[in-house]
């Protein structure tokens, strides 16, 4: 099965992790050959398992353009984290620059794992009538590669942010520890709601913690995000020291985030607004209908046009840009993940 020869790919990204740690501690060429070559054993094996899941998908819908496995969660996951490993890899080859292949691997290893761990669906089945589309090809296929290129600014923007952030009372430091305790916070909340849940297709996110029923442990939860956010601002100058001990060029991170948003910015645009629109006027019988995902989708197109628009137009430089790279990301991942996860509309086939 596809997903089983995706699940290896998944182990190679964890593997490639530990290799680049090294490599960036350091500076051994050699142990950055073999990083990149772990990353691109498993983006070939990934790309493998994307084949084989499109031949599984042909042999149920016997239509090529309809066979393009993006159709569900998991598929979207699969093809999200293959645009990211392979938008990566072009920067390596093209900069000669593996300083942020640690987060990369990091990033795509989990993904890849939480698609096991979560009980996500990973059965096959025949399109549902709203997917009968072909414009279902270009507007989603467009949509994950837009948000591959966001989530590469997004991982330069934080660590461009957290370089340039020491005094603990400014607007960046506190921006910057605070959005890496909050996705330490999701990242345990998840484990647990995983080991809590009696089967893994019901695992619902924070429904151990945040969300759960009993006001106690709620409460619990939100002292100890509140508390786990005081001690990164507490300590998170030593994350800022350490990757100035590495000798990451900020402005190769600035520049890497510009040209992923500038790339991403008009392929979203067309492809997850404009070919959006289409297929939903023949699924639904109407361009527009102010759908949680289409509400969510637009919100997040005007956060990359105004970081643009700073940009070019108002010449603004450095952290302020990066900082709104980083929230156009985590806006995106709520229009990607969380509208599904806890708001109902026409994108259902989307959920778990």
């Amino acid at each position: 099965m596809s997903y089983h020869i995706i699940s290896i790919a998944g182990l190679l990204y964890v593997l490639a992790m530990p290799v680049y740690i090294v490599y960036v501690l350091t500076k051994n060429n050699k142990l950055g050959y073999l990083a990149t070559a772990t990353l691109s054993a498993g983006c070939l094996i990934h790309i493998y398992g994307f084949i084989q899941r499109f031949k599984e998908m042909y042999a149920i819908n016997h239509s090529f353009m309809r066979s393009i496995p993006i159709t569900n969660l998991y598929e979207s996951l699969v093809f999200f984290v293959l645009c990211l490993v392979i938008g990566y890899l072009f920067i390596e080859w093209k900069y000669k620059n593996r300083s942020f292949g640690v987060i990369v691997s990091i990033l795509v290893g989990i993904i890849i794992g939480l698609t096991d761990l979560l009980g996500i669906s990973k059965e096959v089945q025949p399109l549902v009538p709203a997917l009968k589309s072909n414009w279902l090809l270009a507007h989603v296929t467009l949509s994950f590669i837009s948000y591959a290129a966001f989530a590469l600014s997004f991982i330069t923007a934080l660590l461009h942010v957290i370089m340039v952030s020491e005094n603990k009372k400014s607007l960046k430091y506190i921006f910057s520890t605070s959005v890496l305790s909050i996705m330490v916070f999701i990242f345990i909340s998840m484990i647990i709601d995983i080991a809590t849940a009696s089967n893994p297709r019901s695992v619902r996110i924070f429904h151990s913690t945040l969300g759960n029923q009993s006001m106690f442990i709620s409460v619990l939860s939100w002292i100890f995000l509140i508390a786990l956010v005081f001690i990164f601002w507490k300590f998170g100058d030593f994350i800022t020291k350490t990757l100035k001990g590495l000798k990451i060029n900020s402005d190769f991170l600035e520049d890497i985030t510009y040209k992923g948003i500038a790339f991403g910015f008009p392929i979203f645009t067309i492809g997850g607004l404009v070919f959006g629109a289409i297929w939903a006027d023949q699924a639904w019988g109407r361009y527009w209908g102010w759908d949680p995902k289409e509400t969510w989708s637009l919100i997040t197109w005007f956060v990359y046009a105004f970081y643009l628009h700073a940009k070019f137009i108002k010449g603004w430089r450095g952290v302020k840009t990066s900082m709104i790279a980083v929230s156009g990301f985590l806006i995106t991942i709520f229009t990607y993940l969380g509208v599904n996860l806890f708001l109902s509309g026409l994108h259902s086939y989307g959920s778990m």
